[in-house]
């Protein structure tokens, strides 16, 4: 087995530690970033102008406030300068000032194995998926701090020879650096290592990335100093041998929510997986491994604190032992399910398409109004309705609600009047931040003016367009055991508006969910949600709304009794109107086989001009979806509207048939994501 030798004699130096405190993100590793930066020159740009994730700050021990840096947020107060020459890029990266540089091309390094040495106070990223770096890597010596590598592709340094000694072209490797982000690049197929975090490297978070094809995928110490602090949560590390990772002599590792995963009948095969040696602390939590030869290992001095982690098909050595530490003494983090990490990180790690931005928009998005919220008294508000209605009728431009980690048992409603608002959770988690309520359509008005219906129900209403949702929950908790005496569709969220982007949010619910509606019938209404959960059993994603779920977990719940049966979409789209896409998503949970419909058509009030559509591509189904998954609907067919699917995967998943009836290539080409948005980007601001 490579790397499992004996252990060296260690000196323990003694650090003050600050506790820290994570400073605010757009969603549980889930951010915005990745947006395209306008048409500014490579040579130079404003810093009003910089991109919405400019602003982006670490999570995880890279956000400690420690050695003189508080947190990492790296060139934030710089310029922005898009680069698509290797001369430029090395020229900014390179530079003493900060920098948000982002790469809009492939760049060849020259030689092959260069790799760019780096200073302090840098943003390094990918403009969409566009940004390349081939043949070489990144380099971040002794005292460089302050430094953030997200939305690239790194890759293709390799040699020709697979455990090469000869070649040290990594990805990413530090030597002596402090507070460092590596969030949603693609590594892989490198000459050495991935990543190589070395010489007492320490405050580095590694998040939401994929490292694939490599022998060597993720180095972690060198040396007998015991003082690296480092988090690794939401990677996907597939078909890698060794050093997934190998931790050597870390103070503090904590690793969460990764996915390793050595896929059968390939050439490559792991070695073994998360390893913990020397004097290393270990904290592993709700990790997947799928396959893996001897998929966590520790040696006599180091240790493991194993907690919720899944070991599927994996065999060897698997071991735990000794104490480690709480991660939440030192920054407050929030788990995903183990049973969703698979899921969410196919469809979430790795660098973001571009999905769009113009110069002016980052501008508006920097020049934001933001009204903060807080139930201990701490913001301007007290409540998320309070803060919406601070907002000025007719607002001209964005106003963001930022609103702190906590419970806020409230009914919230942006009315028509107030566009380009942004309701923002500020905590490290989309589960930090909730707001719940528990209307039903039976529910009594409290003014005795009859009952509130469905959507009145609705915990969140949104009748405002340009309207933004990222990093929170909302959530409706009517107690249906309880109410079998009344009308029980209870929604969580309902939109009635256009343009609504919801990012790296859940939708919590039983019966109708997600009401995405319409001002009016014969008004257009677009949704985006993507990066998301929406969580229901009876028809919870349904309504007249033009609707994109992309790249989102739909969980399937059961019901108040323990029964499973249910629908998830009910589409009442007008004739002219494109309904309901599912696309590269993920459809499971903890419910019968066959016991899920994925949708049937609502004619909203018997209206027989109504063509409801739903479409599913590309997505997962888990086994809970029948073989037949679509029905009728109060005396309509299915039949005589608009469900189809396309390339879906899993054991829900099933060839065509009358009953199944699936695109061919050529119509899928008009089924896409940007069909359905009709030349609207979603743009976070």
């Amino acid at each position: 087995m490579s790397e499992i030798r004996g252990k060296a004699r260690h000196r323990r130096r003694k650090t003050a530690l600050a506790v820290g405190v994570p400073l605010a993100l757009t969603a549980a590793g889930v951010t915005a970033y990745g947006f395209l930066p306008g048409t500014q020159s490579h040579a130079s740009a404003a810093t009003a102008a910089a991109p919405a994730w400019a602003t982006a700050t670490a999570d995880g021990f890279a956000s400690v406030n420690a050695l003189g840096q508080n947190g990492t947020y790296g060139g934030r107060n710089g310029q922005t300068v898009t680069v698509k020459t290797l001369a430029d890029l090395e020229k900014y990266a390179t530079a003493a000032e900060p920098y948000v540089i982002v790469v809009a091309a492939t760049i060849n390094m020259n030689p092959v194995g260069k790799e760019i040495k780096v200073q302090s106070d840098k943003t390094i990223v990918g403009a969409g998926t566009s940004g390349h770096i081939v043949g070489g890597g990144f380099f971040l010596g002794s005292g460089v701090h302050n430094v953030i590598i997200r939305n690239l592709t790194i890759r293709d340094a390799y040699q020709g020879i697979w455990n090469d000694k000869d070649h040290d072209f990594d990805a990413v490797q530090m030597d002596g650096a402090h507070h460092v982000w590596i969030d949603h690049n693609d590594l892989r197929h490198m000459a050495d290592g991935l990543i190589d975090v070395r010489k007492d490297s320490t405050y580095v978070t590694v998040s939401w990335n994929k490292l694939s094809q490599d022998n060597k995928a993720f180095g972690i110490g060198w040396t007998e100093n015991v003082v690296t602090d480092i988090t690794i949560h939401h990677n996907w590390i597939r078909e890698t041998e060794q050093r997934n990772p190998s931790t050597d002599n870390a103070a503090h590792a904590h690793l969460y929510n990764n996915f390793l995963e050595d896929v059968a009948d390939t050439d490559i095969k792991s070695s073994y997986g998360n390893y913990s040696r020397g004097a290393t602390k270990m904290v592993l939590e709700n990790s997947y491994f799928q396959g893996v030869n001897n998929p966590v290992i520790k040696d006599s001095t180091a240790t493991i604190v194993q907690k919720g982690n899944t070991f599927a098909g994996t065999s060897g050595r698997n071991e735990s032992g000794g104490t480690a530490f709480d991660p939440k003494t030192y920054y407050a983090y929030t788990l995903d399910k183990t049973a969703d990490v698979p899921a969410l990180l196919k469809s979430g790690a790795g660098p973001r398409s571009s999905i769009g931005t113009t110069a002016n928009a980052a501008t508006k998005a920097a020049a934001a109004t933001t009204l903060t919220v807080a139930k201990d008294g701490s913001g301007q508000y007290s409540t998320v309705q309070a803060a919406v209605n601070a907002v000025p009728a007719n607002n001209p431009s964005r106003v963001v609600i930022s609103v702190k980690p906590g419970t806020y048992r409230e009914l919230v409603k942006v009315p028509s009047n107030k566009p380009h608002v942004t309701i923002q959770g500020s905590g490290g988690s989309r589960k930090d931040t909730v707001i719940v309520y528990n209307n039903a359509s039976g529910t009594p008005k409290p003014d005795g003016s009859g009952t509130y219906g469905t959507g009145g129900s609705a915990t969140v209403a949104v009748e405002a367009d340009d309207f933004q949702a990222r990093n929170l929950t909302v959530s409706n908790d009517f107690d249906e055991a309880s109410h079998q005496d009344i009308a029980n569709q209870a929604v969580a969220l309902r939109t009635a508006a256009d343009k609504v982007f919801l990012d790296g949010i859940i939708v919590s619910g039983d019966q109708d969910t997600l009401l995405v509606d319409t001002a009016a019938k014969d008004k257009l209404g677009r949704v985006y949600m993507t990066n998301s959960y929406v969580i229901g059993n009876v028809d919870f994603i349904f309504g007249r709304a033009t609707t994109v779920i992309d790249k989102s977990v739909i969980t399937l719940k059961k019901r108040w009794n323990g029964t499973s049966a249910g629908y998830v979409t009910a589409p009442s789209t007008a004739a002219d109107r494109k309904g309901i896409l599912i696309a590269n998503s993920t459809v499971n949970g903890d419910v019968s086989s066959a016991s899920f419909y994925l949708g049937r058509p609502w004619h909203a009030g018997g209206d027989t001009t109504l063509d409801p559509q739903t479409t599913v591509r590309n997505t997962s189904l888990s086994a809970a979806i029948k073989s037949t998954p679509w029905t009728d609907m109060s005396g309509f067919s299915w039949k005589d509207d608009r469900f189809a699917e396309y390339k879906n995967t899993g054991a829900g998943s099933g060839s065509a048939s009358g009953d199944r009836p699936q695109l061919t290539d050529s119509q899928a080409t008009g089924q896409e994501v940007a069909d359905w948005l009709g030349g609207w980007t979603p743009t976070a601001s």
